[in-house]
């Protein structure tokens, strides 16, 4: 019998692949991370599709550096309507 009260330490995931949209075994889901943001971001009475819409952009410019912007569909943008 396995004793689920047993510490866990840092190298639990190691070699697992736990960035965004991907499963993690231990997951009671079953969802991907992506799914679950989806279904968060739409759960309000009052919230729509466009509320899951991906809010920033990424490119890889090589040589380890990535530029992250803001989306141009993102609903929710900073600053002020200015």
């Amino acid at each position: 019998m396995s004793d689920d009260t047993q510490a866990h330490g840092p190298d639990d995931d190691a070699g697992r692949d736990t960035s965004p949209g991907h499963e993690v075994d231990h997951d009671p889901t079953g969802m991907t991370d992506d799914e679950k943001r989806h279904d968060q971001l739409t759960r309000a009475p009052k919230s729509d599709e466009s509320d899951a819409a991906p809010r920033i952009t990424t490119e890889d410019r090589g040589d380890g550096v990535t530029r992250i912007d803001v989306a141009d569909t993102a609903k929710v943008r900073p600053g002020g309507a200015g």
